[in-house]
């Protein structure tokens, strides 16, 4: 049996160099059925989301394309007109659930995403300002951490929502400041571990601006467990922005995302017409699912303990 061909160069081994993270997230990626998979099932419901228009066979949300009558079709039931099929049937408006449900991506990804990246932006400058200067600075930061972190992250949101409105930008502005205090503790510890190493000091003895010390040196070195944070954040993000929509607070019905197509079914649930929340709600569970297979394999590959 011919030996299996490794991600690093004969070359390579013979001169004892490491792994480049590349390869190393190549091997680790490969090497994990779950990982693949997740990474695959994300790209898909992401090329879904993105080409929405596309592929929905009517646009839900155009009251030109609907028809009362069509109401509450059961799945794989052909339309009173029968221009198209209803594969996973309509809600109580006569709207596509498929479409919906490709629609509801679109909003329910960007919110998440978009959420997820700013927050890290504000919550790692602040936690990476904190371990560098110390004393006073690292002392306020961390007590407002402290202070933001001793309230349910929902909680915080809905206080938020319920100054600013319903909107996809004010759910976005809420998940941000109920998100950023985990990304300034995570960056805070990773940075408290490199803020005294030789390259750190070398910079400061040639007099490098603080800003430059932070971002370029120190940033770059607590990379690993801020990424592993911001996939997990992505999906507690896109999981509290449905359950806000679910409420009612979220985003309006004009813009609809997986957590008010599952509230638009809920009254329904009883009287047996379940696909009207349930197929939104396995959408949403495959996005988080997705995300989480990955984040899961990103912490085993960026754990330093597991390079050793």
């Amino acid at each position: 049996m011919e030996p299996a061909i490794s991600p690093v160069s004969d070359s390579q081994r013979a001169l004892g160099a490491p792994e480049t993270p590349w390869r190393r997230f190549y091997r680790a990626f490969t090497g994990s059925k779950l990982a693949v998979a997740g990474l695959v099932l994300f790209v898909a419901i992401a090329l879904i989301a993105v080409f929405a228009p596309l592929l929905a066979a009517q646009n839900p949300y155009d009251l030109a394309q609907l028809d009362v009558l069509d109401g509450r079709m059961k799945p794989l039931t052909k339309a009173s007109s029968g221009a198209l099929t209803y594969w996973l049937g309509t809600d109580d408006q006569g709207r596509d659930i498929l479409s919906g449900i490709f629609y509801g991506l679109r909003i329910s990804l960007s919110v998440g995403l978009v959420s997820a990246f700013i927050g890290a932006l504000i919550g790692s400058s602040l936690g990476l300002t904190a371990a560098y200067f110390g004393r006073r600075v690292d002392s306020v930061i961390m007590r407002l951490v402290d202070l933001q972190l001793s309230f349910p992250t929902i909680l915080i949101a809905l206080m938020i929502l319920a100054f600013l409105g319903k909107g996809v930008v004010n759910v976005v502005i809420a998940l941000v400041i109920a998100e950023w205090a985990a990304y300034a503790r995570t960056a805070r510890g990773a940075a408290l571990v490199e803020r005294h190493k030789e390259y750190v000091e070398a910079a400061e003895a040639l007099a490098i601006p603080s800003a430059k010390i932070i971002f370029r040196h120190l940033l770059p070195n607590c990379l690993p467990p801020l990424i592993v944070i911001a996939t997990v954040q992505v999906a507690r993000a896109i999981a509290l922005e449905a359950t806000l929509s679910f409420l009612g607070v979220g985003v309006p019905v004009t813009e609809p995302s997986l957590g008010l197509l599952i509230a638009n079914g809920y009254q329904y649930m009883l009287s047996g017409e379940y696909w009207i929340s349930f197929f939104p709600g396995i959408a949403l569970l495959l996005v988080i699912v997705s995300i989480n297979l990955i984040g899961d394999q990103l912490r085993d590959v960026l754990n330093p303990r597991g390079q050793e």
